[in-house]
């Protein structure tokens, strides 16, 4: 295949969403209904931050229920997608001589990922694979992985950031449904600039004042750093798939790489 699959980063908020029906559910429904059928999907999970770069590599990954406190109906949803044990080897190919290990039973598909893919492929039937965020190295590492991953949209591989620009657990006003406080705003459009101008400096998103409230840790910032990196890659900007504010410390905000 010589065509770019497209590519995104997908603000995936709460858990919930799984069941819920939305304008940001809608969004994610319709991206993954305009594009061509993807031969694998590779995303990119906040919810896989570990100590090591790895990728998984098993035939029939788990579903993974990697919260609590939900209802459940949300414990029992289950994605039983394939995974690709070749195409994992691939992707290790693509990055050398950056190290990748092979998780063939540690994890699966987590919430990060099947909350999102139930609406965008409901019938589980495109292989999906995660790739770990290494929690010990810094921004650039990650932004230089995903330009790495370039080459895997031309074999027809989508690839997912899913995380959310904004992502402050401590700070949630449970009263603010469809809000966001006054520094998400500031942090979330400043990003935006960014990465529908010139993703190769959103390493400088770091310096804004509001970067401590908006990114109090790295973990659902970092996958947007492999779709920045894609974009860095591709010469072409990204440009915004929906945006919106949930609970005063929440982005939604999500991003298309339009393919070629």
């Amino acid at each position: 295949m010589s065509e770019l699959m497209p590519a995104a980063f997908i603000g995936h908020g709460n858990p919930m969403n799984a069941l819920d029906h939305n304008r940001y559910t809608e969004a994610w429904t319709t991206f993954g209904a305009s594009i061509p059928k993807p031969k694998a999907v590779l995303v990119i999970s906040a919810h896989w931050y570990v100590n090591i770069t790895a990728i998984t590599a098993m035939t029939c990954p788990r579903t993974i229920h990697d919260f609590y406190g939900f209802p459940q109906p949300l414990f029992e949803v289950e994605y039983p997608a394939p995974g690709d044990p070749e195409l994992a080897q691939r992707v290790i190919d693509v990055v050398e001589p950056t190290y990748v290990g092979l998780d063939a039973d540690s994890w699966g598909i987590d919430h990060g990922t099947w909350s999102v893919l139930v609406h965008m492929f409901p019938e589980a039937d495109v292989p999906v694979l995660q790739l770990s965020i290494n929690a010990e190295l810094p921004f650039d590492f990650h932004f230089n992985l995903g330009a790495k991953l370039h080459e895997l949209r031309r074999e027809g591989v989508l690839i997912l950031g899913s995380g959310n620009v904004v992502h402050n657990l401590r700070l949630i006003d449970w009263h603010s449904a469809g809000e966001g406080k006054d520094w998400a705003h500031r942090f979330d459009d400043a990003t935006r600039d960014i990465m529908t101008s010139d993703a190769a400096k959103l390493g400088t998103a770091s310096a804004h004042a509001d970067y401590g409230l908006a990114v109090p840790t790295p973990d659902h910032f970092l996958p947007l750093a492999y779709v920045a990196g894609l974009s860095a890659a591709a010469n072409t900007p990204t440009t915004t798939l929906i945006d919106g504010y949930e609970m005063g410390s929440l982005s939604m905000t999500a991003y298309e790489l339009a393919g070629a």
